[in-house]
C-alpha cells in the first residue's frame, strides 16, 4: 500500500455510492469509468461495479509502467480490490444476484478480465490475478468486514505528508483502526479461515509500514502480525523436522554407546578366557616337570 494506490481507491469511493432508498448504485462522475461500460454508458447495476473494479485493475496492473510506479510491484493490492468489490456487492439485499459467484460468472469470466497483461509473473490477465487470491471461495459477508479497516488505513496513507513525517494527527484514526482490527481477530469466521488470516496479515503489514514512515509512532497501538495457518503449518513442520533430526541423532548415539558397551564386555570376556587358558597351560607344564623328575 502507498499514497498513489490509495488515491486511486479514493477516486472510486468518491464517485461510487449506493442509494439505499432505491437500492441502486450511483456514479457521480463517470469520466474515469464509462470506458469500461457498454457504449460508454453504465446502466446495468453490476456493470457499474465492474467498471469500478476494472478501473482499479487498470490503474495498478495494466502494464509494467503502472505496476512498477503505482502498485510498486505489490500483488497484494488485488486483495484490497476484492475487499472493495465484496463490500459494494454486499450492500445489495440478499437474493439480488449480487453475490461474488454471480459477479464472477457474469463479469470476471468475460474478455475484459481475460485481456492479456505481461507484467505480473505467473498471471497473464486480471482473472488469474483474482483466482490466485482464492478469495472467491470466501464468504462475501466476511470479506466485507475488512472494508472499514482498509478504508481507514488508506485514508491515513492519502493524508500523510512526506515532508513532515508528523503523524500526531493520525493517533485517533490509528486507535479506531486498532479497535476494528482487534474485532476482526476475535471473529471465528475470519480467524478459522486461512484466507481471512491472510487478509489480516496484509493489513497489519501495511499498518506497520505506515508507522515506519512517521518520525514518532510511539503513541500508535501495536498490531501483531497475524500468522496464517500455512505459516503455522510451515513453522510446525520445521520444528517437527528439527525434533525428528534430534531424536535420530540421539538414537544413533545410544546405539553406538550400546555397541561399544557390548564390544567392551566381550573384549573383557575374551581376555579373561585367554588368561584362563594360559593359566591351564602353565599348570600342565608344571605337572609334567614334576613327573619327569
Amino acid at each position: 500500500m502507498n499514497k498513489k494506490v490509495c488515491e486511486r481507491f479514493k477516486n472510486v469511493w468518491t464517485n461510487f455510492t449506493y442509494e439505499s432508498s432505491n437500492k441502486n448504485y450511483q456514479i457521480k462522475n463517470d469520466n474515469d469509468f464509462k470506458q469500461y461500460c457498454s457504449n460508454q454508458n453504465c446502466v446495468n447495476e453490476l456493470e457499474k461495479i465492474s467498471a469500478g473494479c476494472l478501473y482499479l485493475f487498470n490503474e495498478f496492473f495494466k502494464d509494467s509502467s503502472v505496476f512498477n510506479s503505482v502498485a510498486k510491484s505489490n500483488i497484494d493490492i488485488v486483495e484490497y480490490i476484492i475487499i472493495w468489490l465484496s463490500y459494494m456487492l454486499n450492500l445489495k439485499p440478499p437474493g439480488s444476484k449480487s453475490n461474488l459467484k454471480h459477479f464472477y460468472d457474469t463479469n470476471i469470466n468475460n474478455d475484459k478480465y481475460t485481456k492479456s497483461i505481461d507484467n505480473v509473473e505467473g498471471c497473464s490477465n486480471y482473472k488469474e490475478l483474482i483466482d490466485k487470491t482464492n478469495l472467491m471461495n470466501m464468504d462475501i459477508k466476511d470479506i466485507s468486514k475488512f472494508y472499514e479497516v482498509f478504508k481507514l488505513l488508506c485514508e491515513m496513507y492519502t493524508e500523510f505528508d512526506e515532508n513532515t513525517s508528523d503523524c500526531a494527527k493520525y493517533i485517533a484514526k490509528s486507535n479506531d483502526l486498532f479497535a476494528k482490527y482487534e474485532k476482526l481477530k476475535i471473529d471465528s469466521n475470519i480467524t478459522n479461515n486461512n484466507l481471512g488470516c491472510k487478509l489480516l496479515s496484509t493489513l497489519s503489514n501495511d499498518y506497520n509500514n505506515f508507522k515506519m514512515k512517521c518520525k514518532d509512532s510511539s503513541s500508535f497501538p501495536t498490531i501483531e502480525k497475524k500468522q496464517t495457518s500455512a505459516q503455522f503449518s510451515e513453522d510446525t513442520s520445521s520444528s517437527s523436522s528439527i525434533v525428528s533430526k534430534s531424536v535420530l541423532f540421539l538414537s544413533v548415539l545410544v546405539a553406538i554407546a550400546i555397541f561399544l558397551g557390548i564390544s567392551y564386555k566381550y573384549s573383557l570376556f575374551g581376555r579373561r578366557k585367554r588368561a584362563q587358558k594360559q593359566y591351564l597351560r602353565e599348570k600342565i607344564k608344571n605337572i609334567k616337570k614334576r613327573m619327569n623328575h
